[in-house]
């Protein structure tokens, strides 16, 4: 079973009518040989003079202020197309990374206390919990950013590197929160940043890839029927290719996936979300269309590794 191109021409059409400009461009660069600078300057729209970024870049969180999740969806950004080490808009990721801002008992909030004055998905409201609830996240792969990004060295680099190695032997040793797919998303970047930039050497690589690997195993599970239940993880969360290493002793998982999402695309030719806010009916109905776009390109990207695109 595959897509065929008159259902890549529906995507793309609605594409074109409803993504914003920066998935937009992001579209264009994957599958319309666009450029990674066009992503780029679309996605400084998003930052703030302070360097991080708000505006809704994370656009379940309608808040403008720089923060520092809003911020790590353009880190991610950033390094899904290959910016260069200098580039302006990292460097002002770097520069709001050094301020110190929302930075809080020794780790970057996941949610700060000005999303409560801006629409909002309720996982985004701050509460007193909001350190603990959020552990790791983003901070192990903002960590990992500093690393790949700025200058060895620097004040900021020493935190980077104090951050990542204090994040890996928590992981290793099992004191962070393994069955939570976001936090073990972030651990998975920050050991990619790592190997890009060269530093694996901060912690005990081998134990650490380990327990990636049965962290990532127990939380796609062996159910597909599970997948469709609400918000879940499903293999394409981890398994982005045959190439991936949790590839292995999994490999009939990401064939089954495919089989669903080409199964189960809307009238439109795209994929509905699992998740609604619950409030703020309004700005989610924009919101929903936003995340169907960052959704169709993930999914297309998911099925073209997998050979399950028609030419």
């Amino acid at each position: 079973m595959k897509l065929i191109q008159s259902d890549l021409e529906s995507i793309r059409r609605w594409m074109y009518r409803n993504a914003r400009p920066l998935d937009l461009a992001r579209w264009q660069y994957y599958f319309e040989g666009g450029s990674a600078e066009a992503v780029l300057q679309a996605l400084a729209a998003y930052q703030n003079e302070d360097g991080g970024f708000g505006h809704a870049l994370e656009a379940d969180c309608w808040n403008p202020e720089s923060a520092p999740m809003q911020t790590w969806t353009a880190s991610c950004i950033l390094r899904e197309v290959g910016a260069p080490k200098g580039h302006p808009v990292a460097q002002g990721i770097l520069r709001y990374l050094g301020s110190g801002a929302h930075f809080v008992d020794g780790l970057w909030q996941g949610a700060i206390p000005s999303n409560n004055d801006f629409p909002h998905a309720p996982w985004w409201t701050f509460t007193e919990r909001s350190g603990e609830d959020w552990g790791y996240n983003p901070t192990a792969s903002l960590a990992g950013f500093i690393l790949q990004y700025d200058e060895p060295g620097s004040a900021l680099y020493q935190k980077g590197e104090a951050l990542a190695t204090r994040a890996a032997a928590d992981f290793i040793a099992g004191r962070t929160k393994s069955d939570d797919m976001h936090e073990v998303t972030v651990f998975w970047e920050l050991l990619a940043c790592c190997k890009a930039a060269g530093r694996t050497d901060l912690f005990d690589e081998k134990a650490y890839e380990g327990r990636l690997k049965s962290a990532v195993r127990v939380l796609i599970g062996n159910d597909p029927s599970d997948w469709t239940q609400g918000y879940v993880c499903t293999p394409s969360r981890f398994i982005r290719s045959p190439q991936s290493p949790f590839y292995p002793g999994s490999e009939g998982l990401p064939e089954q996936e495919c089989d669903l999402l080409i199964q189960n695309r809307n009238a439109h030719g795209v994929w509905n979300l699992t998740w609604t806010w619950g409030a703020y009916e309004r700005e989610f109905a924009i919101s929903e269309n936003w995340w169907k776009a960052n959704l169709a390109i993930q999914n297309l990207l998911f099925l073209r590794a997998f050979g399950r695109i028609e030419g």
